[in-house]
């Protein structure tokens, strides 16, 4: 029983191996099987790499290739380019060339259309004598005394002033609610023609007929941005605002020709001069930029640099002087052809200087405003003040509050930013003359031209966006001739009668009958 149970075990077991060896064949088949496969994606695999080293040794030719191409390109760009930029310039240079002789020829027709004009009127008169009609010469006048040089003075002060001369004004001729918000300042056409400029917080400069008091033109700055000031020359206008930028528009297309940027700060003034071929700014940036707007593309061309914000500018007569106010109370001296300081004149006003004026005819003289609500009279030469100016009524509360000569130079005027009076003292006396009460807002702004036609000369502007203009009076020429025969002298007597409080001395003067 024993053995017969061992050989059953002994053959279940043989059994159970023998099921083992089976499914351990079958498993080396499939492996047999599997590594096949794998040798053959091996095999495939080291035929796809073959082929990746051929294409990418392929792809290494083509891209010396292309970057042979593309170095060939670029050397034939950049020769492309350097013709391109000569070819430019020439241009230019010739542009800039054709553009100075069509200047020149402008101003050459200019200058014949004005002799026209004089030849025509020296005909009229010619045929006015020969029908018997007196007129006067220049050169013929003399005084009671038998002197020419004072008629020769007054005749040059009507050339320049207008027939008029300059007579103090009377009473607001127009009060124009000219903007929405504060008017900043306010500038006559530097050419005497019927024209003044105002600009204002609400970002715009306009154009106003001083005869008429109507508009001319709104030109646009900056949305947002306040104009800080603005000039006007002939038929350009400039605006300067609080984007650190400056406007120059063309007043008879009302369209902006450039916009002078470069400072880095609110511009506070700026200034047309040359004839309008230049532009003189002051900013925030503690700068003063000359620019040369004379060609389509505007030019910097001289930067004057300072310690201090420059408030306001003026230029002396001859336009070679530049003297600008800052808010340290001092003023400085300029030379526009070097871009040198040349003098300095330190705490002028306490406060900050808002205004500096140049003598229109005197060079060594300049009038001054300052936050201490006094204008100054300064030599120049000596850097001395000569006179004050004071009123228990005047205060200067802004940093562009402007004051003004006549533009003979002999009387003084000013806004007070507080009470809106306007202010006008005698230069040489400082002697308080006159108030006129027609604002009802501060007056910041105020300007005393040299008047076109219709003569109208003051203007002043308050924080109420009101801008006024000023009579002053009418005038009538009351003369008694005492004729004599031809060939011979003989004696007038005249005299401006005004219609108003203002009188006006009479004269006399001596001519011949022809």
């Amino acid at each position: 029983m024993d053995a017969s149970a061992a050989a059953l075990k002994t053959a279940n077991d043989l059994a159970g191996m023998k099921d083992m060896n089976s499914t351990l064949e079958g498993t080396i088949t499939d492996l047999r099987k599997a590594n096949e496969k794998l040798d053959e994606t091996v095999n495939r695999l080291k035929e796809e790499i073959k082929d990746a080293k051929s294409h990418s040794k392929l792809a290494v030719k083509q891209y010396a290739g292309l970057k042979d191409t593309i170095r060939g390109l670029q050397e034939e760009n950049d020769v492309i380019k350097s013709e391109n930029t000569k070819l430019v310039d020439r241009l230019v240079s010739e542009k800039e060339k054709s553009m100075d002789q069509v200047r020149e020829m402008s101003e050459t027709v200019e200058k014949l259309v004005k002799e026209i004009e004089m030849l025509k009127s020296l005909k009229k008169l010619e045929e006015k004598q020969k029908k018997g009609l007196w007129f006067m010469k220049a050169g013929t006048l003399e005084d009671g005394n038998g002197t020419d040089d004072k008629q020769e003075n007054q005749q040059d002060n009507a050339r320049q002033w207008g027939t008029l001369g300059i007579i103090i004004p009377t009473e607001a001729k127009h009060v124009i609610q000219a903007h929405s918000s504060e008017v900043t300042s306010v500038r006559y056409d530097g050419v005497g023609s019927d024209l003044v400029a105002t600009s204002s917080n609400d970002s715009t400069v306009r154009v106003w007929d001083t005869s008429s008091g109507a508009m001319r033109a709104t030109l646009r700055g900056g949305s947002g941005h306040a104009m800080m000031g603005c000039d006007i020359v002939g038929g350009l206008v400039v605006g300067c605002a609080s984007d650190k930028s400056c406007r120059v528009w063309k007043l008879s297309t009302q369209r902006m020709i450039h916009q002078l940027v470069g400072h880095g700060n609110k511009v506070t003034c700026a200034r047309l001069i040359s004839g309008g071929k230049e532009v003189l700014t002051a900013s925030a940036d503690r700068s003063i930029k000359l620019w040369d707007i004379s060609r389509n593309t505007y030019r910097q061309t001289t930067t004057l640099r300072h310690s201090s914000t420059a408030n306001c500018l003026d230029v002396s007569y001859d336009t070679k002087t530049v003297v600008s106010g800052h808010m340290d109370g001092g003023v400085r001296f300029w030379d526009i052809r070097s871009g040198e300081k040349t003098a300095e004149i330190e705490t002028l006003h306490t406060g900050g200087v808002t205004c500096a004026h140049m003598h229109p005819t005197n060079g060594t003289q300049m009038l001054t405003n300052g936050r201490d609500s006094v204008l100054k009279l300064v030599d120049i030469r000596m850097g001395s003040v000569i006179s004050t100016m004071t009123h228990k009524d005047f205060r200067t509360p802004f940093n562009w509050s402007a004051c003004s000569y006549s533009p003979d130079g002999v009387y003084a005027a000013a806004g007070s930013g507080t009470t809106g009076d306007i202010m006008i003292w005698r230069v040489d006396s400082g002697e308080f003359i006159k108030k006129l009460s027609t604002h009802r807002a501060g007056v910041g702004g105020f300007a005393w031209g040299k008047g076109g036609s219709c003569g109208q000369q003051v203007a002043s502007v308050d924080t109420s966006g009101k801008l006024a203009k000023y009579n002053h009076g009418t005038m009538y020429l009351v003369a008694m001739f005492t004729y004599s025969t031809p060939g011979t002298s003989y004696l007038a007597n005249y005299n401006f009668v005004p219609v108003g409080p203002t009188p006006t001395a009479g004269a006399r003067f001596r001519a011949t009958v022809r």
